[in-house]
């Protein structure tokens, strides 16, 4: 998102923070995932909601009428502040709901002390269909229906995760809007551990690293970015040896393969 957008979705986020108290909200982040799924289908519906040019009041009236019935009298009002914000386009007016809905649920798993197994097990998923051409087809395919597709990632859940994850990854599989899977997933990774107040590092190596190993490795990233770091590796032989880094967009790669292609390149040239 850039300008009015990125400013309004600060604006709405501040202001979701600050209704975690309430008793209703354990409810917000289910119901802000179904009005994104709403919004994804129905192109006149978010134009209309995302369009400051139209009254205010017109716009509330359509959330009232639309969604007063589908979700708690909390999400009404969540929704109303979203639409009452600038909003570069449709579709960033659309994703403001969708990250609304997964900082709702991650405030609800960081309160009942379950954030760290839902970030792990998304990052976990994400590696999986990457990992999987045949997975990745099957819940990339235009041709296969939402409702298979959710039930292909909860048969690869099976039921071992936390509900949040569950829920995230069942909307994320049904409504990608353009978007890969990594991609969005990615993100949802990135959101929790910003609510967490931590960056998460993506690491690459040949063979699992010690306890001892990820613990320096973390120090080490925490006092270059200074934020503490939460480490999520990927087993990757073809590396070779050494590892890769990556933090948001910034990659340190230090494997034995970058530095072979390196010199491969130096030779060519």
């Amino acid at each position: 998102m850039l300008g009015s957008s990125r400013e309004s979705l600060k604006v709405v986020s501040e202001a979701l923070a600050g209704r975690v108290g309430d008793p209703a909200f354990g409810s917000v982040g289910g119901e802000l995932l179904q009005a994104a799924s709403l919004l994804g289908r129905e192109s006149t519906l978010r134009a209309s909601l995302s369009d400051s040019g139209t009254p205010l009041t017109v716009r509330t009236g359509v959330v009232d009428q639309i969604f007063g019935s589908r979700v708690s009298p909390l999400t009404v009002e969540i929704l109303k502040s979203v639409v009452g914000q600038r909003w570069s386009s449709a579709r960033d007016f659309v994703d403001a709901v969708d990250q609304l809905a997964a900082e709702a649920l991650f405030a609800v798993a960081e309160r009942e002390g379950r954030i760290d197994a839902v970030e792990d097990e998304l990052f976990r998923f994400g590696r999986a269909v990457a990992g999987s051409g045949e997975l990745f087809f099957a819940l990339t395919d235009p041709a296969v229906g939402a409702d298979r597709k959710v039930a292909i990632a909860d048969a690869l859940l099976e039921g071992r995760t936390q509900p949040e994850t569950r829920t995230l990854l069942e909307h994320v599989v049904s409504s990608t809007r353009g978007r890969t899977i990594q991609d969005a997933v990615d993100a949802l990774v990135e959101i929790a551990a910003v609510r967490r107040q931590h960056l998460s590092a993506e690491v690459t190596s040949a063979i699992a690293l010690s306890p001892e190993q990820e613990a320096r490795l973390a120090s080490t990233l925490a006092r270059i970015y200074g934020r503490e770091v939460d480490i999520q590796t990927t087993i990757d032989p073809d590396v070779i040896g050494g590892i890769s880094v990556r933090v948001g967009d910034e990659v340190i790669d230090g494997t034995t393969a970058h530095r072979l292609e390196q010199a491969r390149r130096r030779m060519v040239g």
